[in-house]
Order: C-alpha cells, then structure tokens, then sequence
C-alpha cells in the first residue's frame, strides 16, 4: 500500500495513554544501574571510558579478568583516565603513573559495575537517588550462546525520557519507519490501572517487517518499561519468536550550550528455530554490522522524534 494511503494512527495514540505509560516507568526502580556500553568494546589495553549523568567513569578488566569501574579523574591531580593505558590489569595514570588496580586508593573509589554477559552497567547511588539494588534488572533474553546479537550505540539532544516516550508510541512506525515496518497495528494498549492491577503494562503490535523488495514477516511484539530508562520489545508470536531488542537510555550530562545529552544503547537479541539459523549465527561477525546499521537506520529517526520532543518540552510547547 501507498505511503499515503495507509490508515491514520493518530487518533488511537493518544498523547495521555503514552504520558501515563511513561511515568509509570519513571516511578520503577532502576536501583540506580546505568548502561555504560557493550562489553565487546571492552579493550585489554585501555579502559571503556563514558561520562554518565555528569559523572566521568572508567570500565576496565583487572588481572584476573573481572570488571573494575571507578571514577575518569585521576585523585592525584584530576588527570583523564579514559587516556590511560590498562598494564597487565592494572591502569596507570599517564600523567604521573599512579597505578589502579581496582580498590580504594588516594581517594580514588571504586563503583558498582556488572557484566550481563552483552552490556556493562555501573551503579551511581549518589545520581540514581533510588535505593541501591545489588544488580540491575536485566529483561529476560535468548541465550546468547544461541543467539545473533549486536549494540548499537548513538547520542541525542535530549533526555532519558524522551528516548522511552518514543519507544512508547509504536503507532509511529508505519508512518515514521516505511522503509522497515507496514501494516502496524497496535492491538493492546495498556489501561491507566496496569501498573496497580498487575496487568502487563505493555503494547502488543501486529506489524510486518520489511525484509527486501516485496517481502515482508508479520509477527507480534510487545513493549514494556521494566525501569525508568528501560523500554524492551520481544517477539511473541511469528518469526524470531522470543528474540528481544532493549533500548536503554543513559544521560550523559550537559553540551557546550547547557542542553542534555542522552546516549541510546540498544541491543538486538534475535532467535529462531529454523535450522538454517544456526548456519547464520557462524556469520555473525558479517550479520553484525548490518544489525547495527539497520538499527541506525531507525535511530536517525527515532533521535529526531526524541530530540524535537525535547525541543517543545523545554520550551513549554508540547502539546502532549
């Protein structure tokens, strides 16, 4: 069907059912995890170095190959971490040498870190303002083992909040995402009383990917918030059945102007019991990159959905 001619979506994604979905997600419990990155960019011999709601962090494998994270400045004199080397384990200030080996050290803390097998997060109590909890809370997957699976990472000029009010309209796909989705029809909303029922507080989509030319796969998906900067989509009938795809929203701090920054970490889990999946999964390292750049294609978008509702919202615009 035309572009043009497909069925109206704006009537049925009311601003008031995605505004009440996304501050019940808000009001979960993250126990103050963030994604920092996926744990393949971890490197022997530098550290994984982000800046995470303001705050410069530094990941690192120690000598017997368990994570380390702490602070990106140096005790000493403030000096950048993310610029020195990892030796043996052991990360070593290239300003003046102090040697890190992941224990406290000349004011120098280490933090909460956890490898979940395809994603690092770091635990920051003093930003997350939530009670700590000892790990995050990471959405039921495939095994990896499996599994074909890849992290797409970007920035945008926004919030957390925008990232997963995004994830949280699906009737935009259609319309927004024609080169990837058709036929997108949201089945089930959730009620403003999910979340005190109980009741899955998710929407279940019928929607048919485009695969190439004409052909398309018509499954079902669901998305929920199982945390304030979490929004998970799994596969629950049709092709792929069980693989998930989790957008995980981590703010980064001010640009130069004072604007927010918000880094996307979405990571693709796909599934399939077709036998002719297990002969794919031994091309992973070329399927790879062309999950990534499939999900770049729909971020280009997506972050400038999220990035012009933050626009309105700064400025007192927005309409929902």
């Amino acid at each position: 069907m035309p572009w043009g001619r497909q069925r109206p979506t704006w009537r049925e994604a009311r601003p008031k059912v995605i505004a009440q979905a996304l501050e019940r997600a808000q009001g979960r419990p993250s126990g103050n995890w963030y994604v920092a990155g996926a744990v393949r960019d971890l490197r022997d011999d530098r550290p994984l170095a982000r800046t995470v709601a303001g705050l410069e962090v530094v990941v690192w494998r120690n000598a017997e190959g368990e994570l380390v994270a702490g602070p990106g400045a140096c005790p000493h004199l403030g000096a950048p971490l993310r610029y020195a080397p990892v030796l043996c384990g052991t990360l070593v200030c290239h300003w003046h040498g102090l040697a890190l080996e992941g224990v406290p050290l000349a004011g120098w803390e280490p933090l909460p870190v956890y490898d979940d097998g395809l994603l690092v997060w770091v635990r920051l109590d003093g930003t997350g303002g939530g009670p700590p909890s000892d790990k995050p809370t990471v959405p039921a997957r495939p095994a990896l083992s499996g599994a074909l699976s890849a992290v797409y990472e970007n920035t945008g000029t926004c919030e957390p909040e925008d990232i997963v009010a995004n994830r949280l309209d699906p009737w935009h796909g259609a319309w927004f995402h024609p080169y990837s989705f058709v036929d997108l029809t949201v089945v089930d909303a959730p009620s403003p009383a999910a979340a005190d029922t109980g009741a899955e507080d998710g929407f279940s989509v019928d929607v048919s990917f485009k695969v190439a030319g004409r052909l398309v796969v018509p499954v079902r998906a669901v998305f929920t918030a199982p945390g304030p900067r979490t929004v998970v989509m799994r596969i629950t009938e049709g092709e792929g059945r069980g693989s998930v795809v989790e957008t995980h929203a981590t703010p980064l701090g001010p640009d130069e102007r004072g604007r927010p920054r918000t880094m996307v970490v979405e990571a693709i889990v796909a599934a399939s019991d077709r036998r002719g999946f297990a002969v794919a999964r031994t091309a992973a390292p070329m399927l790879r990159p062309l999950m990534k750049a499939a999900a770049g294609r729909l971020w280009r978008d997506d972050l400038a959905y999220a990035e012009r509702r933050y626009a309105l919202r700064s400025t007192g615009r927005f309409p929902g």
